[in-house]
C-alpha cells in the first residue's frame, strides 16, 4: 500500500468522523471541536489552556475561540492561577450537568459509525491507533529537545 493512501484515508476518516459529531452535536449547540474539550476536562479535571492546546494537538488562536464559545454558553469558566497569566479552564456546574446527555449522543453516533467491526477488530483497531499515537508523541517530543 503506498502511504499516501493510508494517510489520505485515515484524513478521510477523521473528517467523517468529526461530521456526524458535528451533525449528532448541532442540537445542544456544540460543535466537535467544543465536545474535545468538554470531554477532556471532564476526564481529566480541571487544565490549562496550554495543556488543553498540547493534548488536543490544536494551536493557540482556535482554543482561545473554542474556549471564549464555551464560556459564552456557560459551559465552562476561566480560573486564575497563581500566576497572572496562568488561567485554568474547568466546566461548570451546569456543563456537568449536560454532559451524560452530549456523552449519551456521541456514544450512540460512534456505535453506529463502527458497528461493522467486531470487538476483536475494535480492539486491534485501538491497540494500533494508540502505539501510532504514542510514537508521534515520541518523535515530536525528540523533535523539540533539539
Amino acid at each position: 500500500m503506498e502511504l499516501h493512501v493510508l494517510f489520505h484515508s485515515v484524513h478521510q476518516l477523521s473528517r467523517q468522523i468529526m461530521k456526524r459529531n458535528n451533525t449528532v452535536l448541532q442540537k445542544y449547540g456544540l460543535y466537535s471541536a467544543q465536545w474535545s474539550v468538554l470531554y477532556v476536562l471532564m476526564q481529566q479535571g480541571r487544565l490549562t489552556q496550554k495543556e488543553l492546546s498540547e493534548y488536543l494537538a490544536v494551536e493557540a488562536p482556535p482554543m482561545t475561540r473554542t474556549i471564549q464559545r464555551l464560556v459564552k454558553q456557560g459551559y465552562v469558566r476561566q480560573v486564575p492561577g497563581e500566576d497572572k497569566r496562568m488561567k485554568f479552564i474547568e466546566l461548570t456546574e451546569l456543563a456537568q450537568k449536560e454532559y451524560p446527555v452530549w456523552e449519551k449522543a456521541v456514544l450512540e453516533m460512534n456505535e453506529q459509525t463502527i458497528k461493522g467491526f467486531s470487538k476483536e477488530h475494535q480492539r486491534q483497531l485501538q491497540q494500533l491507533m494508540a502505539e501510532w499515537l504514542s510514537s508521534l508523541e515520541s518523535q515530536q517530543g525528540e523533535e523539540e529537545k533539539k
